[in-house]
């Protein structure tokens, strides 16, 4: 379905998931968000969507089912919903995984299982195609490491099961509109980084995922490597204008990088 796409220089492959729902008491949907733990190398103590570094194993199922060898996209959507599962315990686009086996799978995944061996095992499908991309972000930032990531976004499945995270990475979790998390950033309660707040706006623009994904088909599908300009005497990080986002520049002394 998709071709391989050459990576930038020295970025590690990633994916991230917004997994959206509706409100219980209506407005914006909630999306889950996931605290990293204060003693990761890489944004400690954000507030950021559940996901992480591409596997060569996410490839292989990605390519099991239906897509390019090596396809980027392909393998970012396999790696989006198995480090949901991983980080948070939510099963996302595997309709077969009943609830009551989620536990386990989510353990032999913790314990360096590979999903395609417990995949096969079960002889189970994902539907990746149920998972819309929205934007692919590497920022190049000196203080932090350079992640090349993929955004997917998915509506949340039914659960009944409480939802934890993964105490070796993460402390905290919780589900909140855009607009919500943006407002806690705002009064200092939480702490976002700079593609994280930029793609909250994003996502604070739409109500519901029905719209979002209307959103997302409207604007390209570009990589994002923000730069740094001068505005006003002030240096501004900065991104594209035309991808869909609100607000395409900050202040560079208010941005957190990493």
């Amino acid at each position: 379905m998709s071709e391989p796409e050459t990576l930038p220089d020295g970025a590690i492959p990633a994916a991230t998931l917004v997994i959206m729902r509706p409100a219980d008491a209506g407005g914006p949907a909630e999306i889950l968000m996931v605290k990293r733990a204060a003693t990761m190398a890489f944004a400690a103590g954000a507030m950021v969507f559940p996901g992480g570094r591409i596997d060569p194993d996410d490839y292989l199922v990605a390519s099991n089912h239906g897509y390019g060898e090596m396809s980027a996209d392909g393998a970012g959507r396999v790696a989006a919903l198995r480090e949901t599962l991983e980080e948070t315990g939510l099963a996302v686009g595997w309709p077969s995984l009943d609830e009551q086996d989620v536990p386990a799978v989510r353990q032999a995944l913790l314990a360096e299982r590979l999903l395609s061996d417990i995949l096969a095992e079960r002889g189970d499908r994902l539907e990746l195609d149920a998972l819309v991309p929205f934007a692919r972000w590497c920022p190049n930032f000196k203080e932090a490491r350079t992640f090349d990531t993929r955004f997917f976004a998915i509506e949340a499945p039914a659960h009944s099961h409480e939802l934890t995270v993964e105490e070796a990475e993460h402390s905290h979790i919780f589900w909140a509109s855009a607009s919500e998390t943006l407002a806690m950033a705002d009064r200092g309660e939480v702490s976002i980084i700079f593609p994280t707040r930029r793609n909250l706006e994003k996502l604070a623009q739409a109500d519901d995922f029905a719209a979002f994904s209307a959103h997302a088909a409207a604007h390209p599908f570009e990589l994002v490597t923000p730069w740094i300009e001068e505005r006003g005497g002030e240096s501004h990080l900065c991104i594209p204008s035309h991808l869909g986002y609100p607000v395409t520049s900050e202040p560079f002394e208010r941005v957190r990088r990493g």
